[in-house]
């Protein structure tokens, strides 16, 4: 019996002594009330399909599949993913939480329901935490799908209950795994349904059924609850923060999505640059990469060496319209006679992507602005993305290039096509009944693309508040959460500027930089890229990269042992050497000796 039923016991017995006593003082006969006992508490699930009908915490929640795994079974999982063995005994719980959004079949936007996964240790081996982990990009899924189960990002759940022992889930926030026309209804309209789960509802439900399952098959509720994720994931986490504060102890808000409608528009601001200032002739990636390497070996000399990346990019002003490398011969003062060089116009357009957004297409020039402020003002709509990071290749497969090919990331495409609600904008990939993506985005001006930021904006209610910007984060640090965030200062899809303009505005709110310290922690990483790797163009960087276990590491021994995290990190770089990262506002600094030795730095 846990403490909490014992406890319950104990109030159900004097309550009925009480009574009893009363009724005896009248001459009433107390011997039957003075002796029936409570009802006992309910047996513990089972990892078996009696569980389908065991677990019942709402009406909307129904149990899917239960599997229990011994150690070295095979994990079923989508055809073509390499085969993974079970670390441990564990059990593997699919759920589906209703009401669904209801529409024609085949729709994209017809759902049944959130699906989640539940993945549960050893009852001998549970540790008493909840870890869940976020999802990237559209975070969907094919946790719907009983035959398979779906993975983590970056870190699998499977791993964190059968190594770790915590509780763990994922969730396809309410749709399976593709683009963005889910979020379309099929008569154009906006499925507001499929943006509030995907903003906030999706998590939310993970979490409560998470929490409802480890206490129905282990008997009592989790000492800890805990959440990781980056990117989109990172969203994710920051939106509980903001909304439902008693749902975590602690989260890890990697390189969060917030700002979503603002930053996802912006990300095709150098594919517009393309059409309209190079005649829809993109730079080739090795151009890209050229001007993005000359930027960084203008920029990153720490006592006389090259490092190769920028500890602070901030502070670059590197120009390539001024740069003979780079520019072609007859090209103003270039010299560069490889096919690799670039013409003044690309020079000026590769200023203009590291700028920012703005709402004609125009960029000062880099020495009298570099667009790192945190406040936006006239012109400028949103920050544009560090010098020499990576932004002529996507970090990820098939997602498309911020610059350079044109080949467009589609989740900014997409999110256009809703804001504008005009499916024509987006790509062939997006599918409506009002007709599908013919590319309309080739044919956006620089007006077009503000007046569809400013869309965005205005649309936030209908599209679940995704922007997830809420600065106010008192509850969340008055219920004793704390919260870490890891940015990569080379970012390469979000730029990191976005963030910076957030964490300022949760200080305001929050009376001051100090009191944000004492429950929320941002460090920028240089030359981390959107995700724990290089970011940067030159493939021999090595940058000091934090990995997800140390990350959570960081924050657990924050929330259960009280030791705060410091100023100033030393991080092992991929290579063995060391680097350090500061707490925000701070930044490394040289001091002397090994310029890859985390000791040689200092915060300031």
């Amino acid at each position: 019996m846990t403490f909490r039923t014992a406890l319950r016991w104990a109030t159900f017995v004097g309550a009925t002594v009480l009574v009893a006593g009363t009724f005896s003082a009248c001459g009433g006969d107390d011997s039957t009330a003075a002796t029936t006992p409570p009802t006992p508490p309910a047996a513990l699930l089972a990892c078996d399909d009696t569980m389908k009908t065991a677990f019942k915490p709402d009406a909307n929640t129904s149990v899917v599949v239960v599997k229990a795994l011994k150690k070295g079974d095979a994990i079923p999982l989508a055809p073509t993913a390499a085969p993974v063995l079970a670390p441990s005994d564990i059990c593997a719980v699919k759920l589906l939480v209703g009401p669904g959004h209801p529409g024609p079949v085949g729709a994209p936007s017809t759902t049944s329901g959130i699906g989640i996964e539940v993945w549960l240790p050893a009852k001998t081996a549970w540790n008493q935490r909840v870890h869940l982990l976020g999802g990237g990009g559209m975070a969907g899924g094919v946790h719907t799908n009983p035959a398979i189960f779906a993975g983590g990002v970056g870190t699998n759940p499977w791993d964190i209950a059968g190594v770790e022992g915590a509780v763990s889930a994922t969730t396809d926030t309410g749709h399976p795994a593709s683009n963005s026309n889910f979020l379309m209804n099929p008569d154009g309209t906006i499925n507001t349904v499929g943006w509030d789960e995907f903003s906030q509802r999706g998590i939310h439900e993970m979490t409560l059924k998470a929490k409802a399952l480890a206490k129905a098959y282990f008997g009592s509720d989790p000492k800890y609850t805990y959440w990781q994720g980056g990117s989109t994931g990172g969203r994710q986490g920051m939106k509980q923060a903001q909304l439902y504060p008693e749902d975590f102890d602690g989260i890890v808000a990697n390189q969060p999505s917030v700002n979503w409608s603002r930053f996802i528009t912006a990300m095709l601001y150098g594919q517009t640059v393309t059409q309209r200032d190079l005649g829809g002739v993109g730079m080739t990636t090795a151009q890209v990469n050229l001007v993005s390497n000359a930027a960084i070996a203008s920029c990153d000399l720490v006592g006389g060496q090259h490092l190769g990346y920028l500890l602070n990019p901030a502070t670059c002003t590197y120009d390539p319209t001024a740069d003979a490398s780079v520019l072609c011969v007859g090209q103003g003062p270039g010299t560069n006679t490889t096919a690799d060089c670039v013409s003044l116009v690309q020079a000026r357009a590769m200023n203009k992507v590291w700028y920012g957004m703005t709402r004609d297409g125009t960029a000062p020039a880099p020495a009298a602005d570099t667009g790192y402020e945190t406040a936006l003002s006239g012109n400028h709509m949103w920050y544009g993305y560090p010098r020499g990071s990576s932004i002529g290749t996507s970090p990820i497969p098939n997602f498309g290039n911020i610059f350079g090919p044109t080949t467009p990331t589609t989740i900014a495409t997409d999110f256009i096509a809703l804001s504008l609600q005009n499916s024509t904008v987006a790509t062939p990939s997006f599918l409506n009944a009002t007709g599908n993506g013919i590319d309309g985005w080739k044919n956006l001006s620089y007006a077009q693309l503000a007046n569809a930021a400013d869309r965005g904006l205005a649309l936030q209610a209908s599209f679940g508040n995704v922007n997830t910007d809420e600065p106010d984060l008192s509850k969340f640090k008055a219920r004793g959460g704390k919260l870490i965030t890891m940015y990569g200062a080379a970012d390469n899809l979000i730029p990191y500027s976005g963030f910076i303009n957030y964490y300022s505005r949760v200080a305001t709110s929050l009376g001051g930089l100090a009191n944000v310290q004492s429950f929320f922690k941002l460090y920028l990483v240089p030359g981390m890229g959107h995700f724990p790797l290089n970011g940067t163009t030159n493939p021999n960087a090595n940058p000091p990269i934090p990995t997800d276990a140390y990350n959570y590491a960081l924050l657990t021994d924050w929330v259960e042992k009280g030791i705060v995290p410091t100023d100033k990190l030393s991080i092992t770089t991929p290579t063995g050497t060391s680097g350090a990262i500061c707490m925000y506002p701070k930044m490394p600094v040289y001091v002397s000796g090994d310029i890859r030795a985390a000791t040689s730095y200092s915060c300031q």
